[in-house]
């Protein structure tokens, strides 16, 4: 009889169990309002109130990750790169650790802005040797290609070869890679050996090279949005191997929002001879706050051009 009776107990204590609740998820920190009030000023090109509204956040949590991530970003954009590389040195030290990646990536970029490669190194390469570690090579082959473009916009035409070659190779060696993926590394490579050639003055070379990511693009195996990638690289070449007009006519028909092709676009003109079309561009460029390796080629040039100070 006790026995029965404690196994009746034992099964509606199981049965109340499991009609309980589960436990809630732990919720995620709320993103501060005054950060997500920053991030618009500054998307608005409002950089002077959104360090206003960050420096306010540090003065009473200097270690705020997202503060001093945010007042980084906008010192880039104002063209205080030094104190920019402070505060984004400062959230590196204080990173969480699911965005230490993020940080340093950010840094990179900042070093970028002002071309500073061995730094621009230091930091992807940081990135790189985790992804791999982390057995990501397809994000690892991404950042090498990143690194290997701000080099070549930087003019380090050998370091650029040096690292599209390991992204092509991560790329390629990455497991289950369907033919698509294939094709999109193939694509990437092709498109980056024309571009350097085009730089290194081989105007033969960068031809082929373009005909090569064409015939792999009208294969139809990429998806549809890497043909708008086609007239910047034609563009790039024809610009570079001194065919302003042509250069022209292909970069209208690329991404016109983004600020390394309008600023492309806007040196073209000014070789041709239409500098009022070229300023119209470089003022179009500065209304863009984008916190990437394009912008950290077009941003500082477009200032430059328009004799606006830092």
């Amino acid at each position: 009889m006790k026995t029965t009776v404690v196994l009746l107990i034992l099964l509606c204590a199981s049965a109340l169990l499991a009609q309980s609740p589960a436990a809630p998820a732990t919720a995620q920190p709320p993103v501060n309002p005054q950060i997500k009030r920053a991030q618009q000023l500054n998307s608005e090109g409002k950089q002077d109130e959104a360090l206003a509204t960050l420096t306010q956040i540090l003065a009473t949590d200097p270690n705020s990750y997202e503060a001093n991530l945010n007042a980084g970003i906008v010192l880039d954009l104002k063209g205080d790169y030094t104190k920019a590389h402070t505060y984004l040195q400062k959230a590196l030290e204080v990173a969480p650790p699911d965005r230490h990646l993020q940080a340093l990536r950010t840094l990179a970029i900042s070093f970028a802005f002002s071309c500073d490669l061995p730094l621009v190194t230091d930091n992807e390469q940081q990135v790189y040797e985790a992804q791999m570690q982390a057995a990501k090579p397809l994000d690892a082959a991404a950042t090498a290609n990143e690194l290997a473009r701000i080099a070549l916009e930087c003019g380090d035409t050998h370091g650029a070869a040096k690292w599209y070659q390991t992204g092509y190779t991560t790329a390629m060696h990455a497991p289950n890679l369907s033919d698509a993926d294939k094709d999109l590394a193939e694509f990437r490579y092709q498109s980056a050996k024309a571009r350097i050639a085009a730089r290194n003055g081989q105007k033969v070379e960068a031809d082929e090279d373009v005909k090569f990511a064409k015939t792999t693009l009208d294969k139809g195996m990429l998806p549809p949005e890497q043909q708008r990638f086609y007239p910047y690289l034609a563009g790039y070449v024809d610009y570079y191997n001194g065919n302003y007009q042509a250069a022209i006519d292909e970069l209208r028909k690329a991404d016109q929002n983004d600020p390394f092709i309008l600023v492309l676009l806007a040196q073209a003109y000014e070789k041709s001879g239409n500098r009022d079309e070229a300023m119209k561009l470089y003022r179009q460029v500065m209304t863009i706050n984008f916190h990437n390796p394009t912008n950290a080629f077009a941003r500082p040039l477009a200032k430059k051009k328009l004799g606006l100070a830092s």
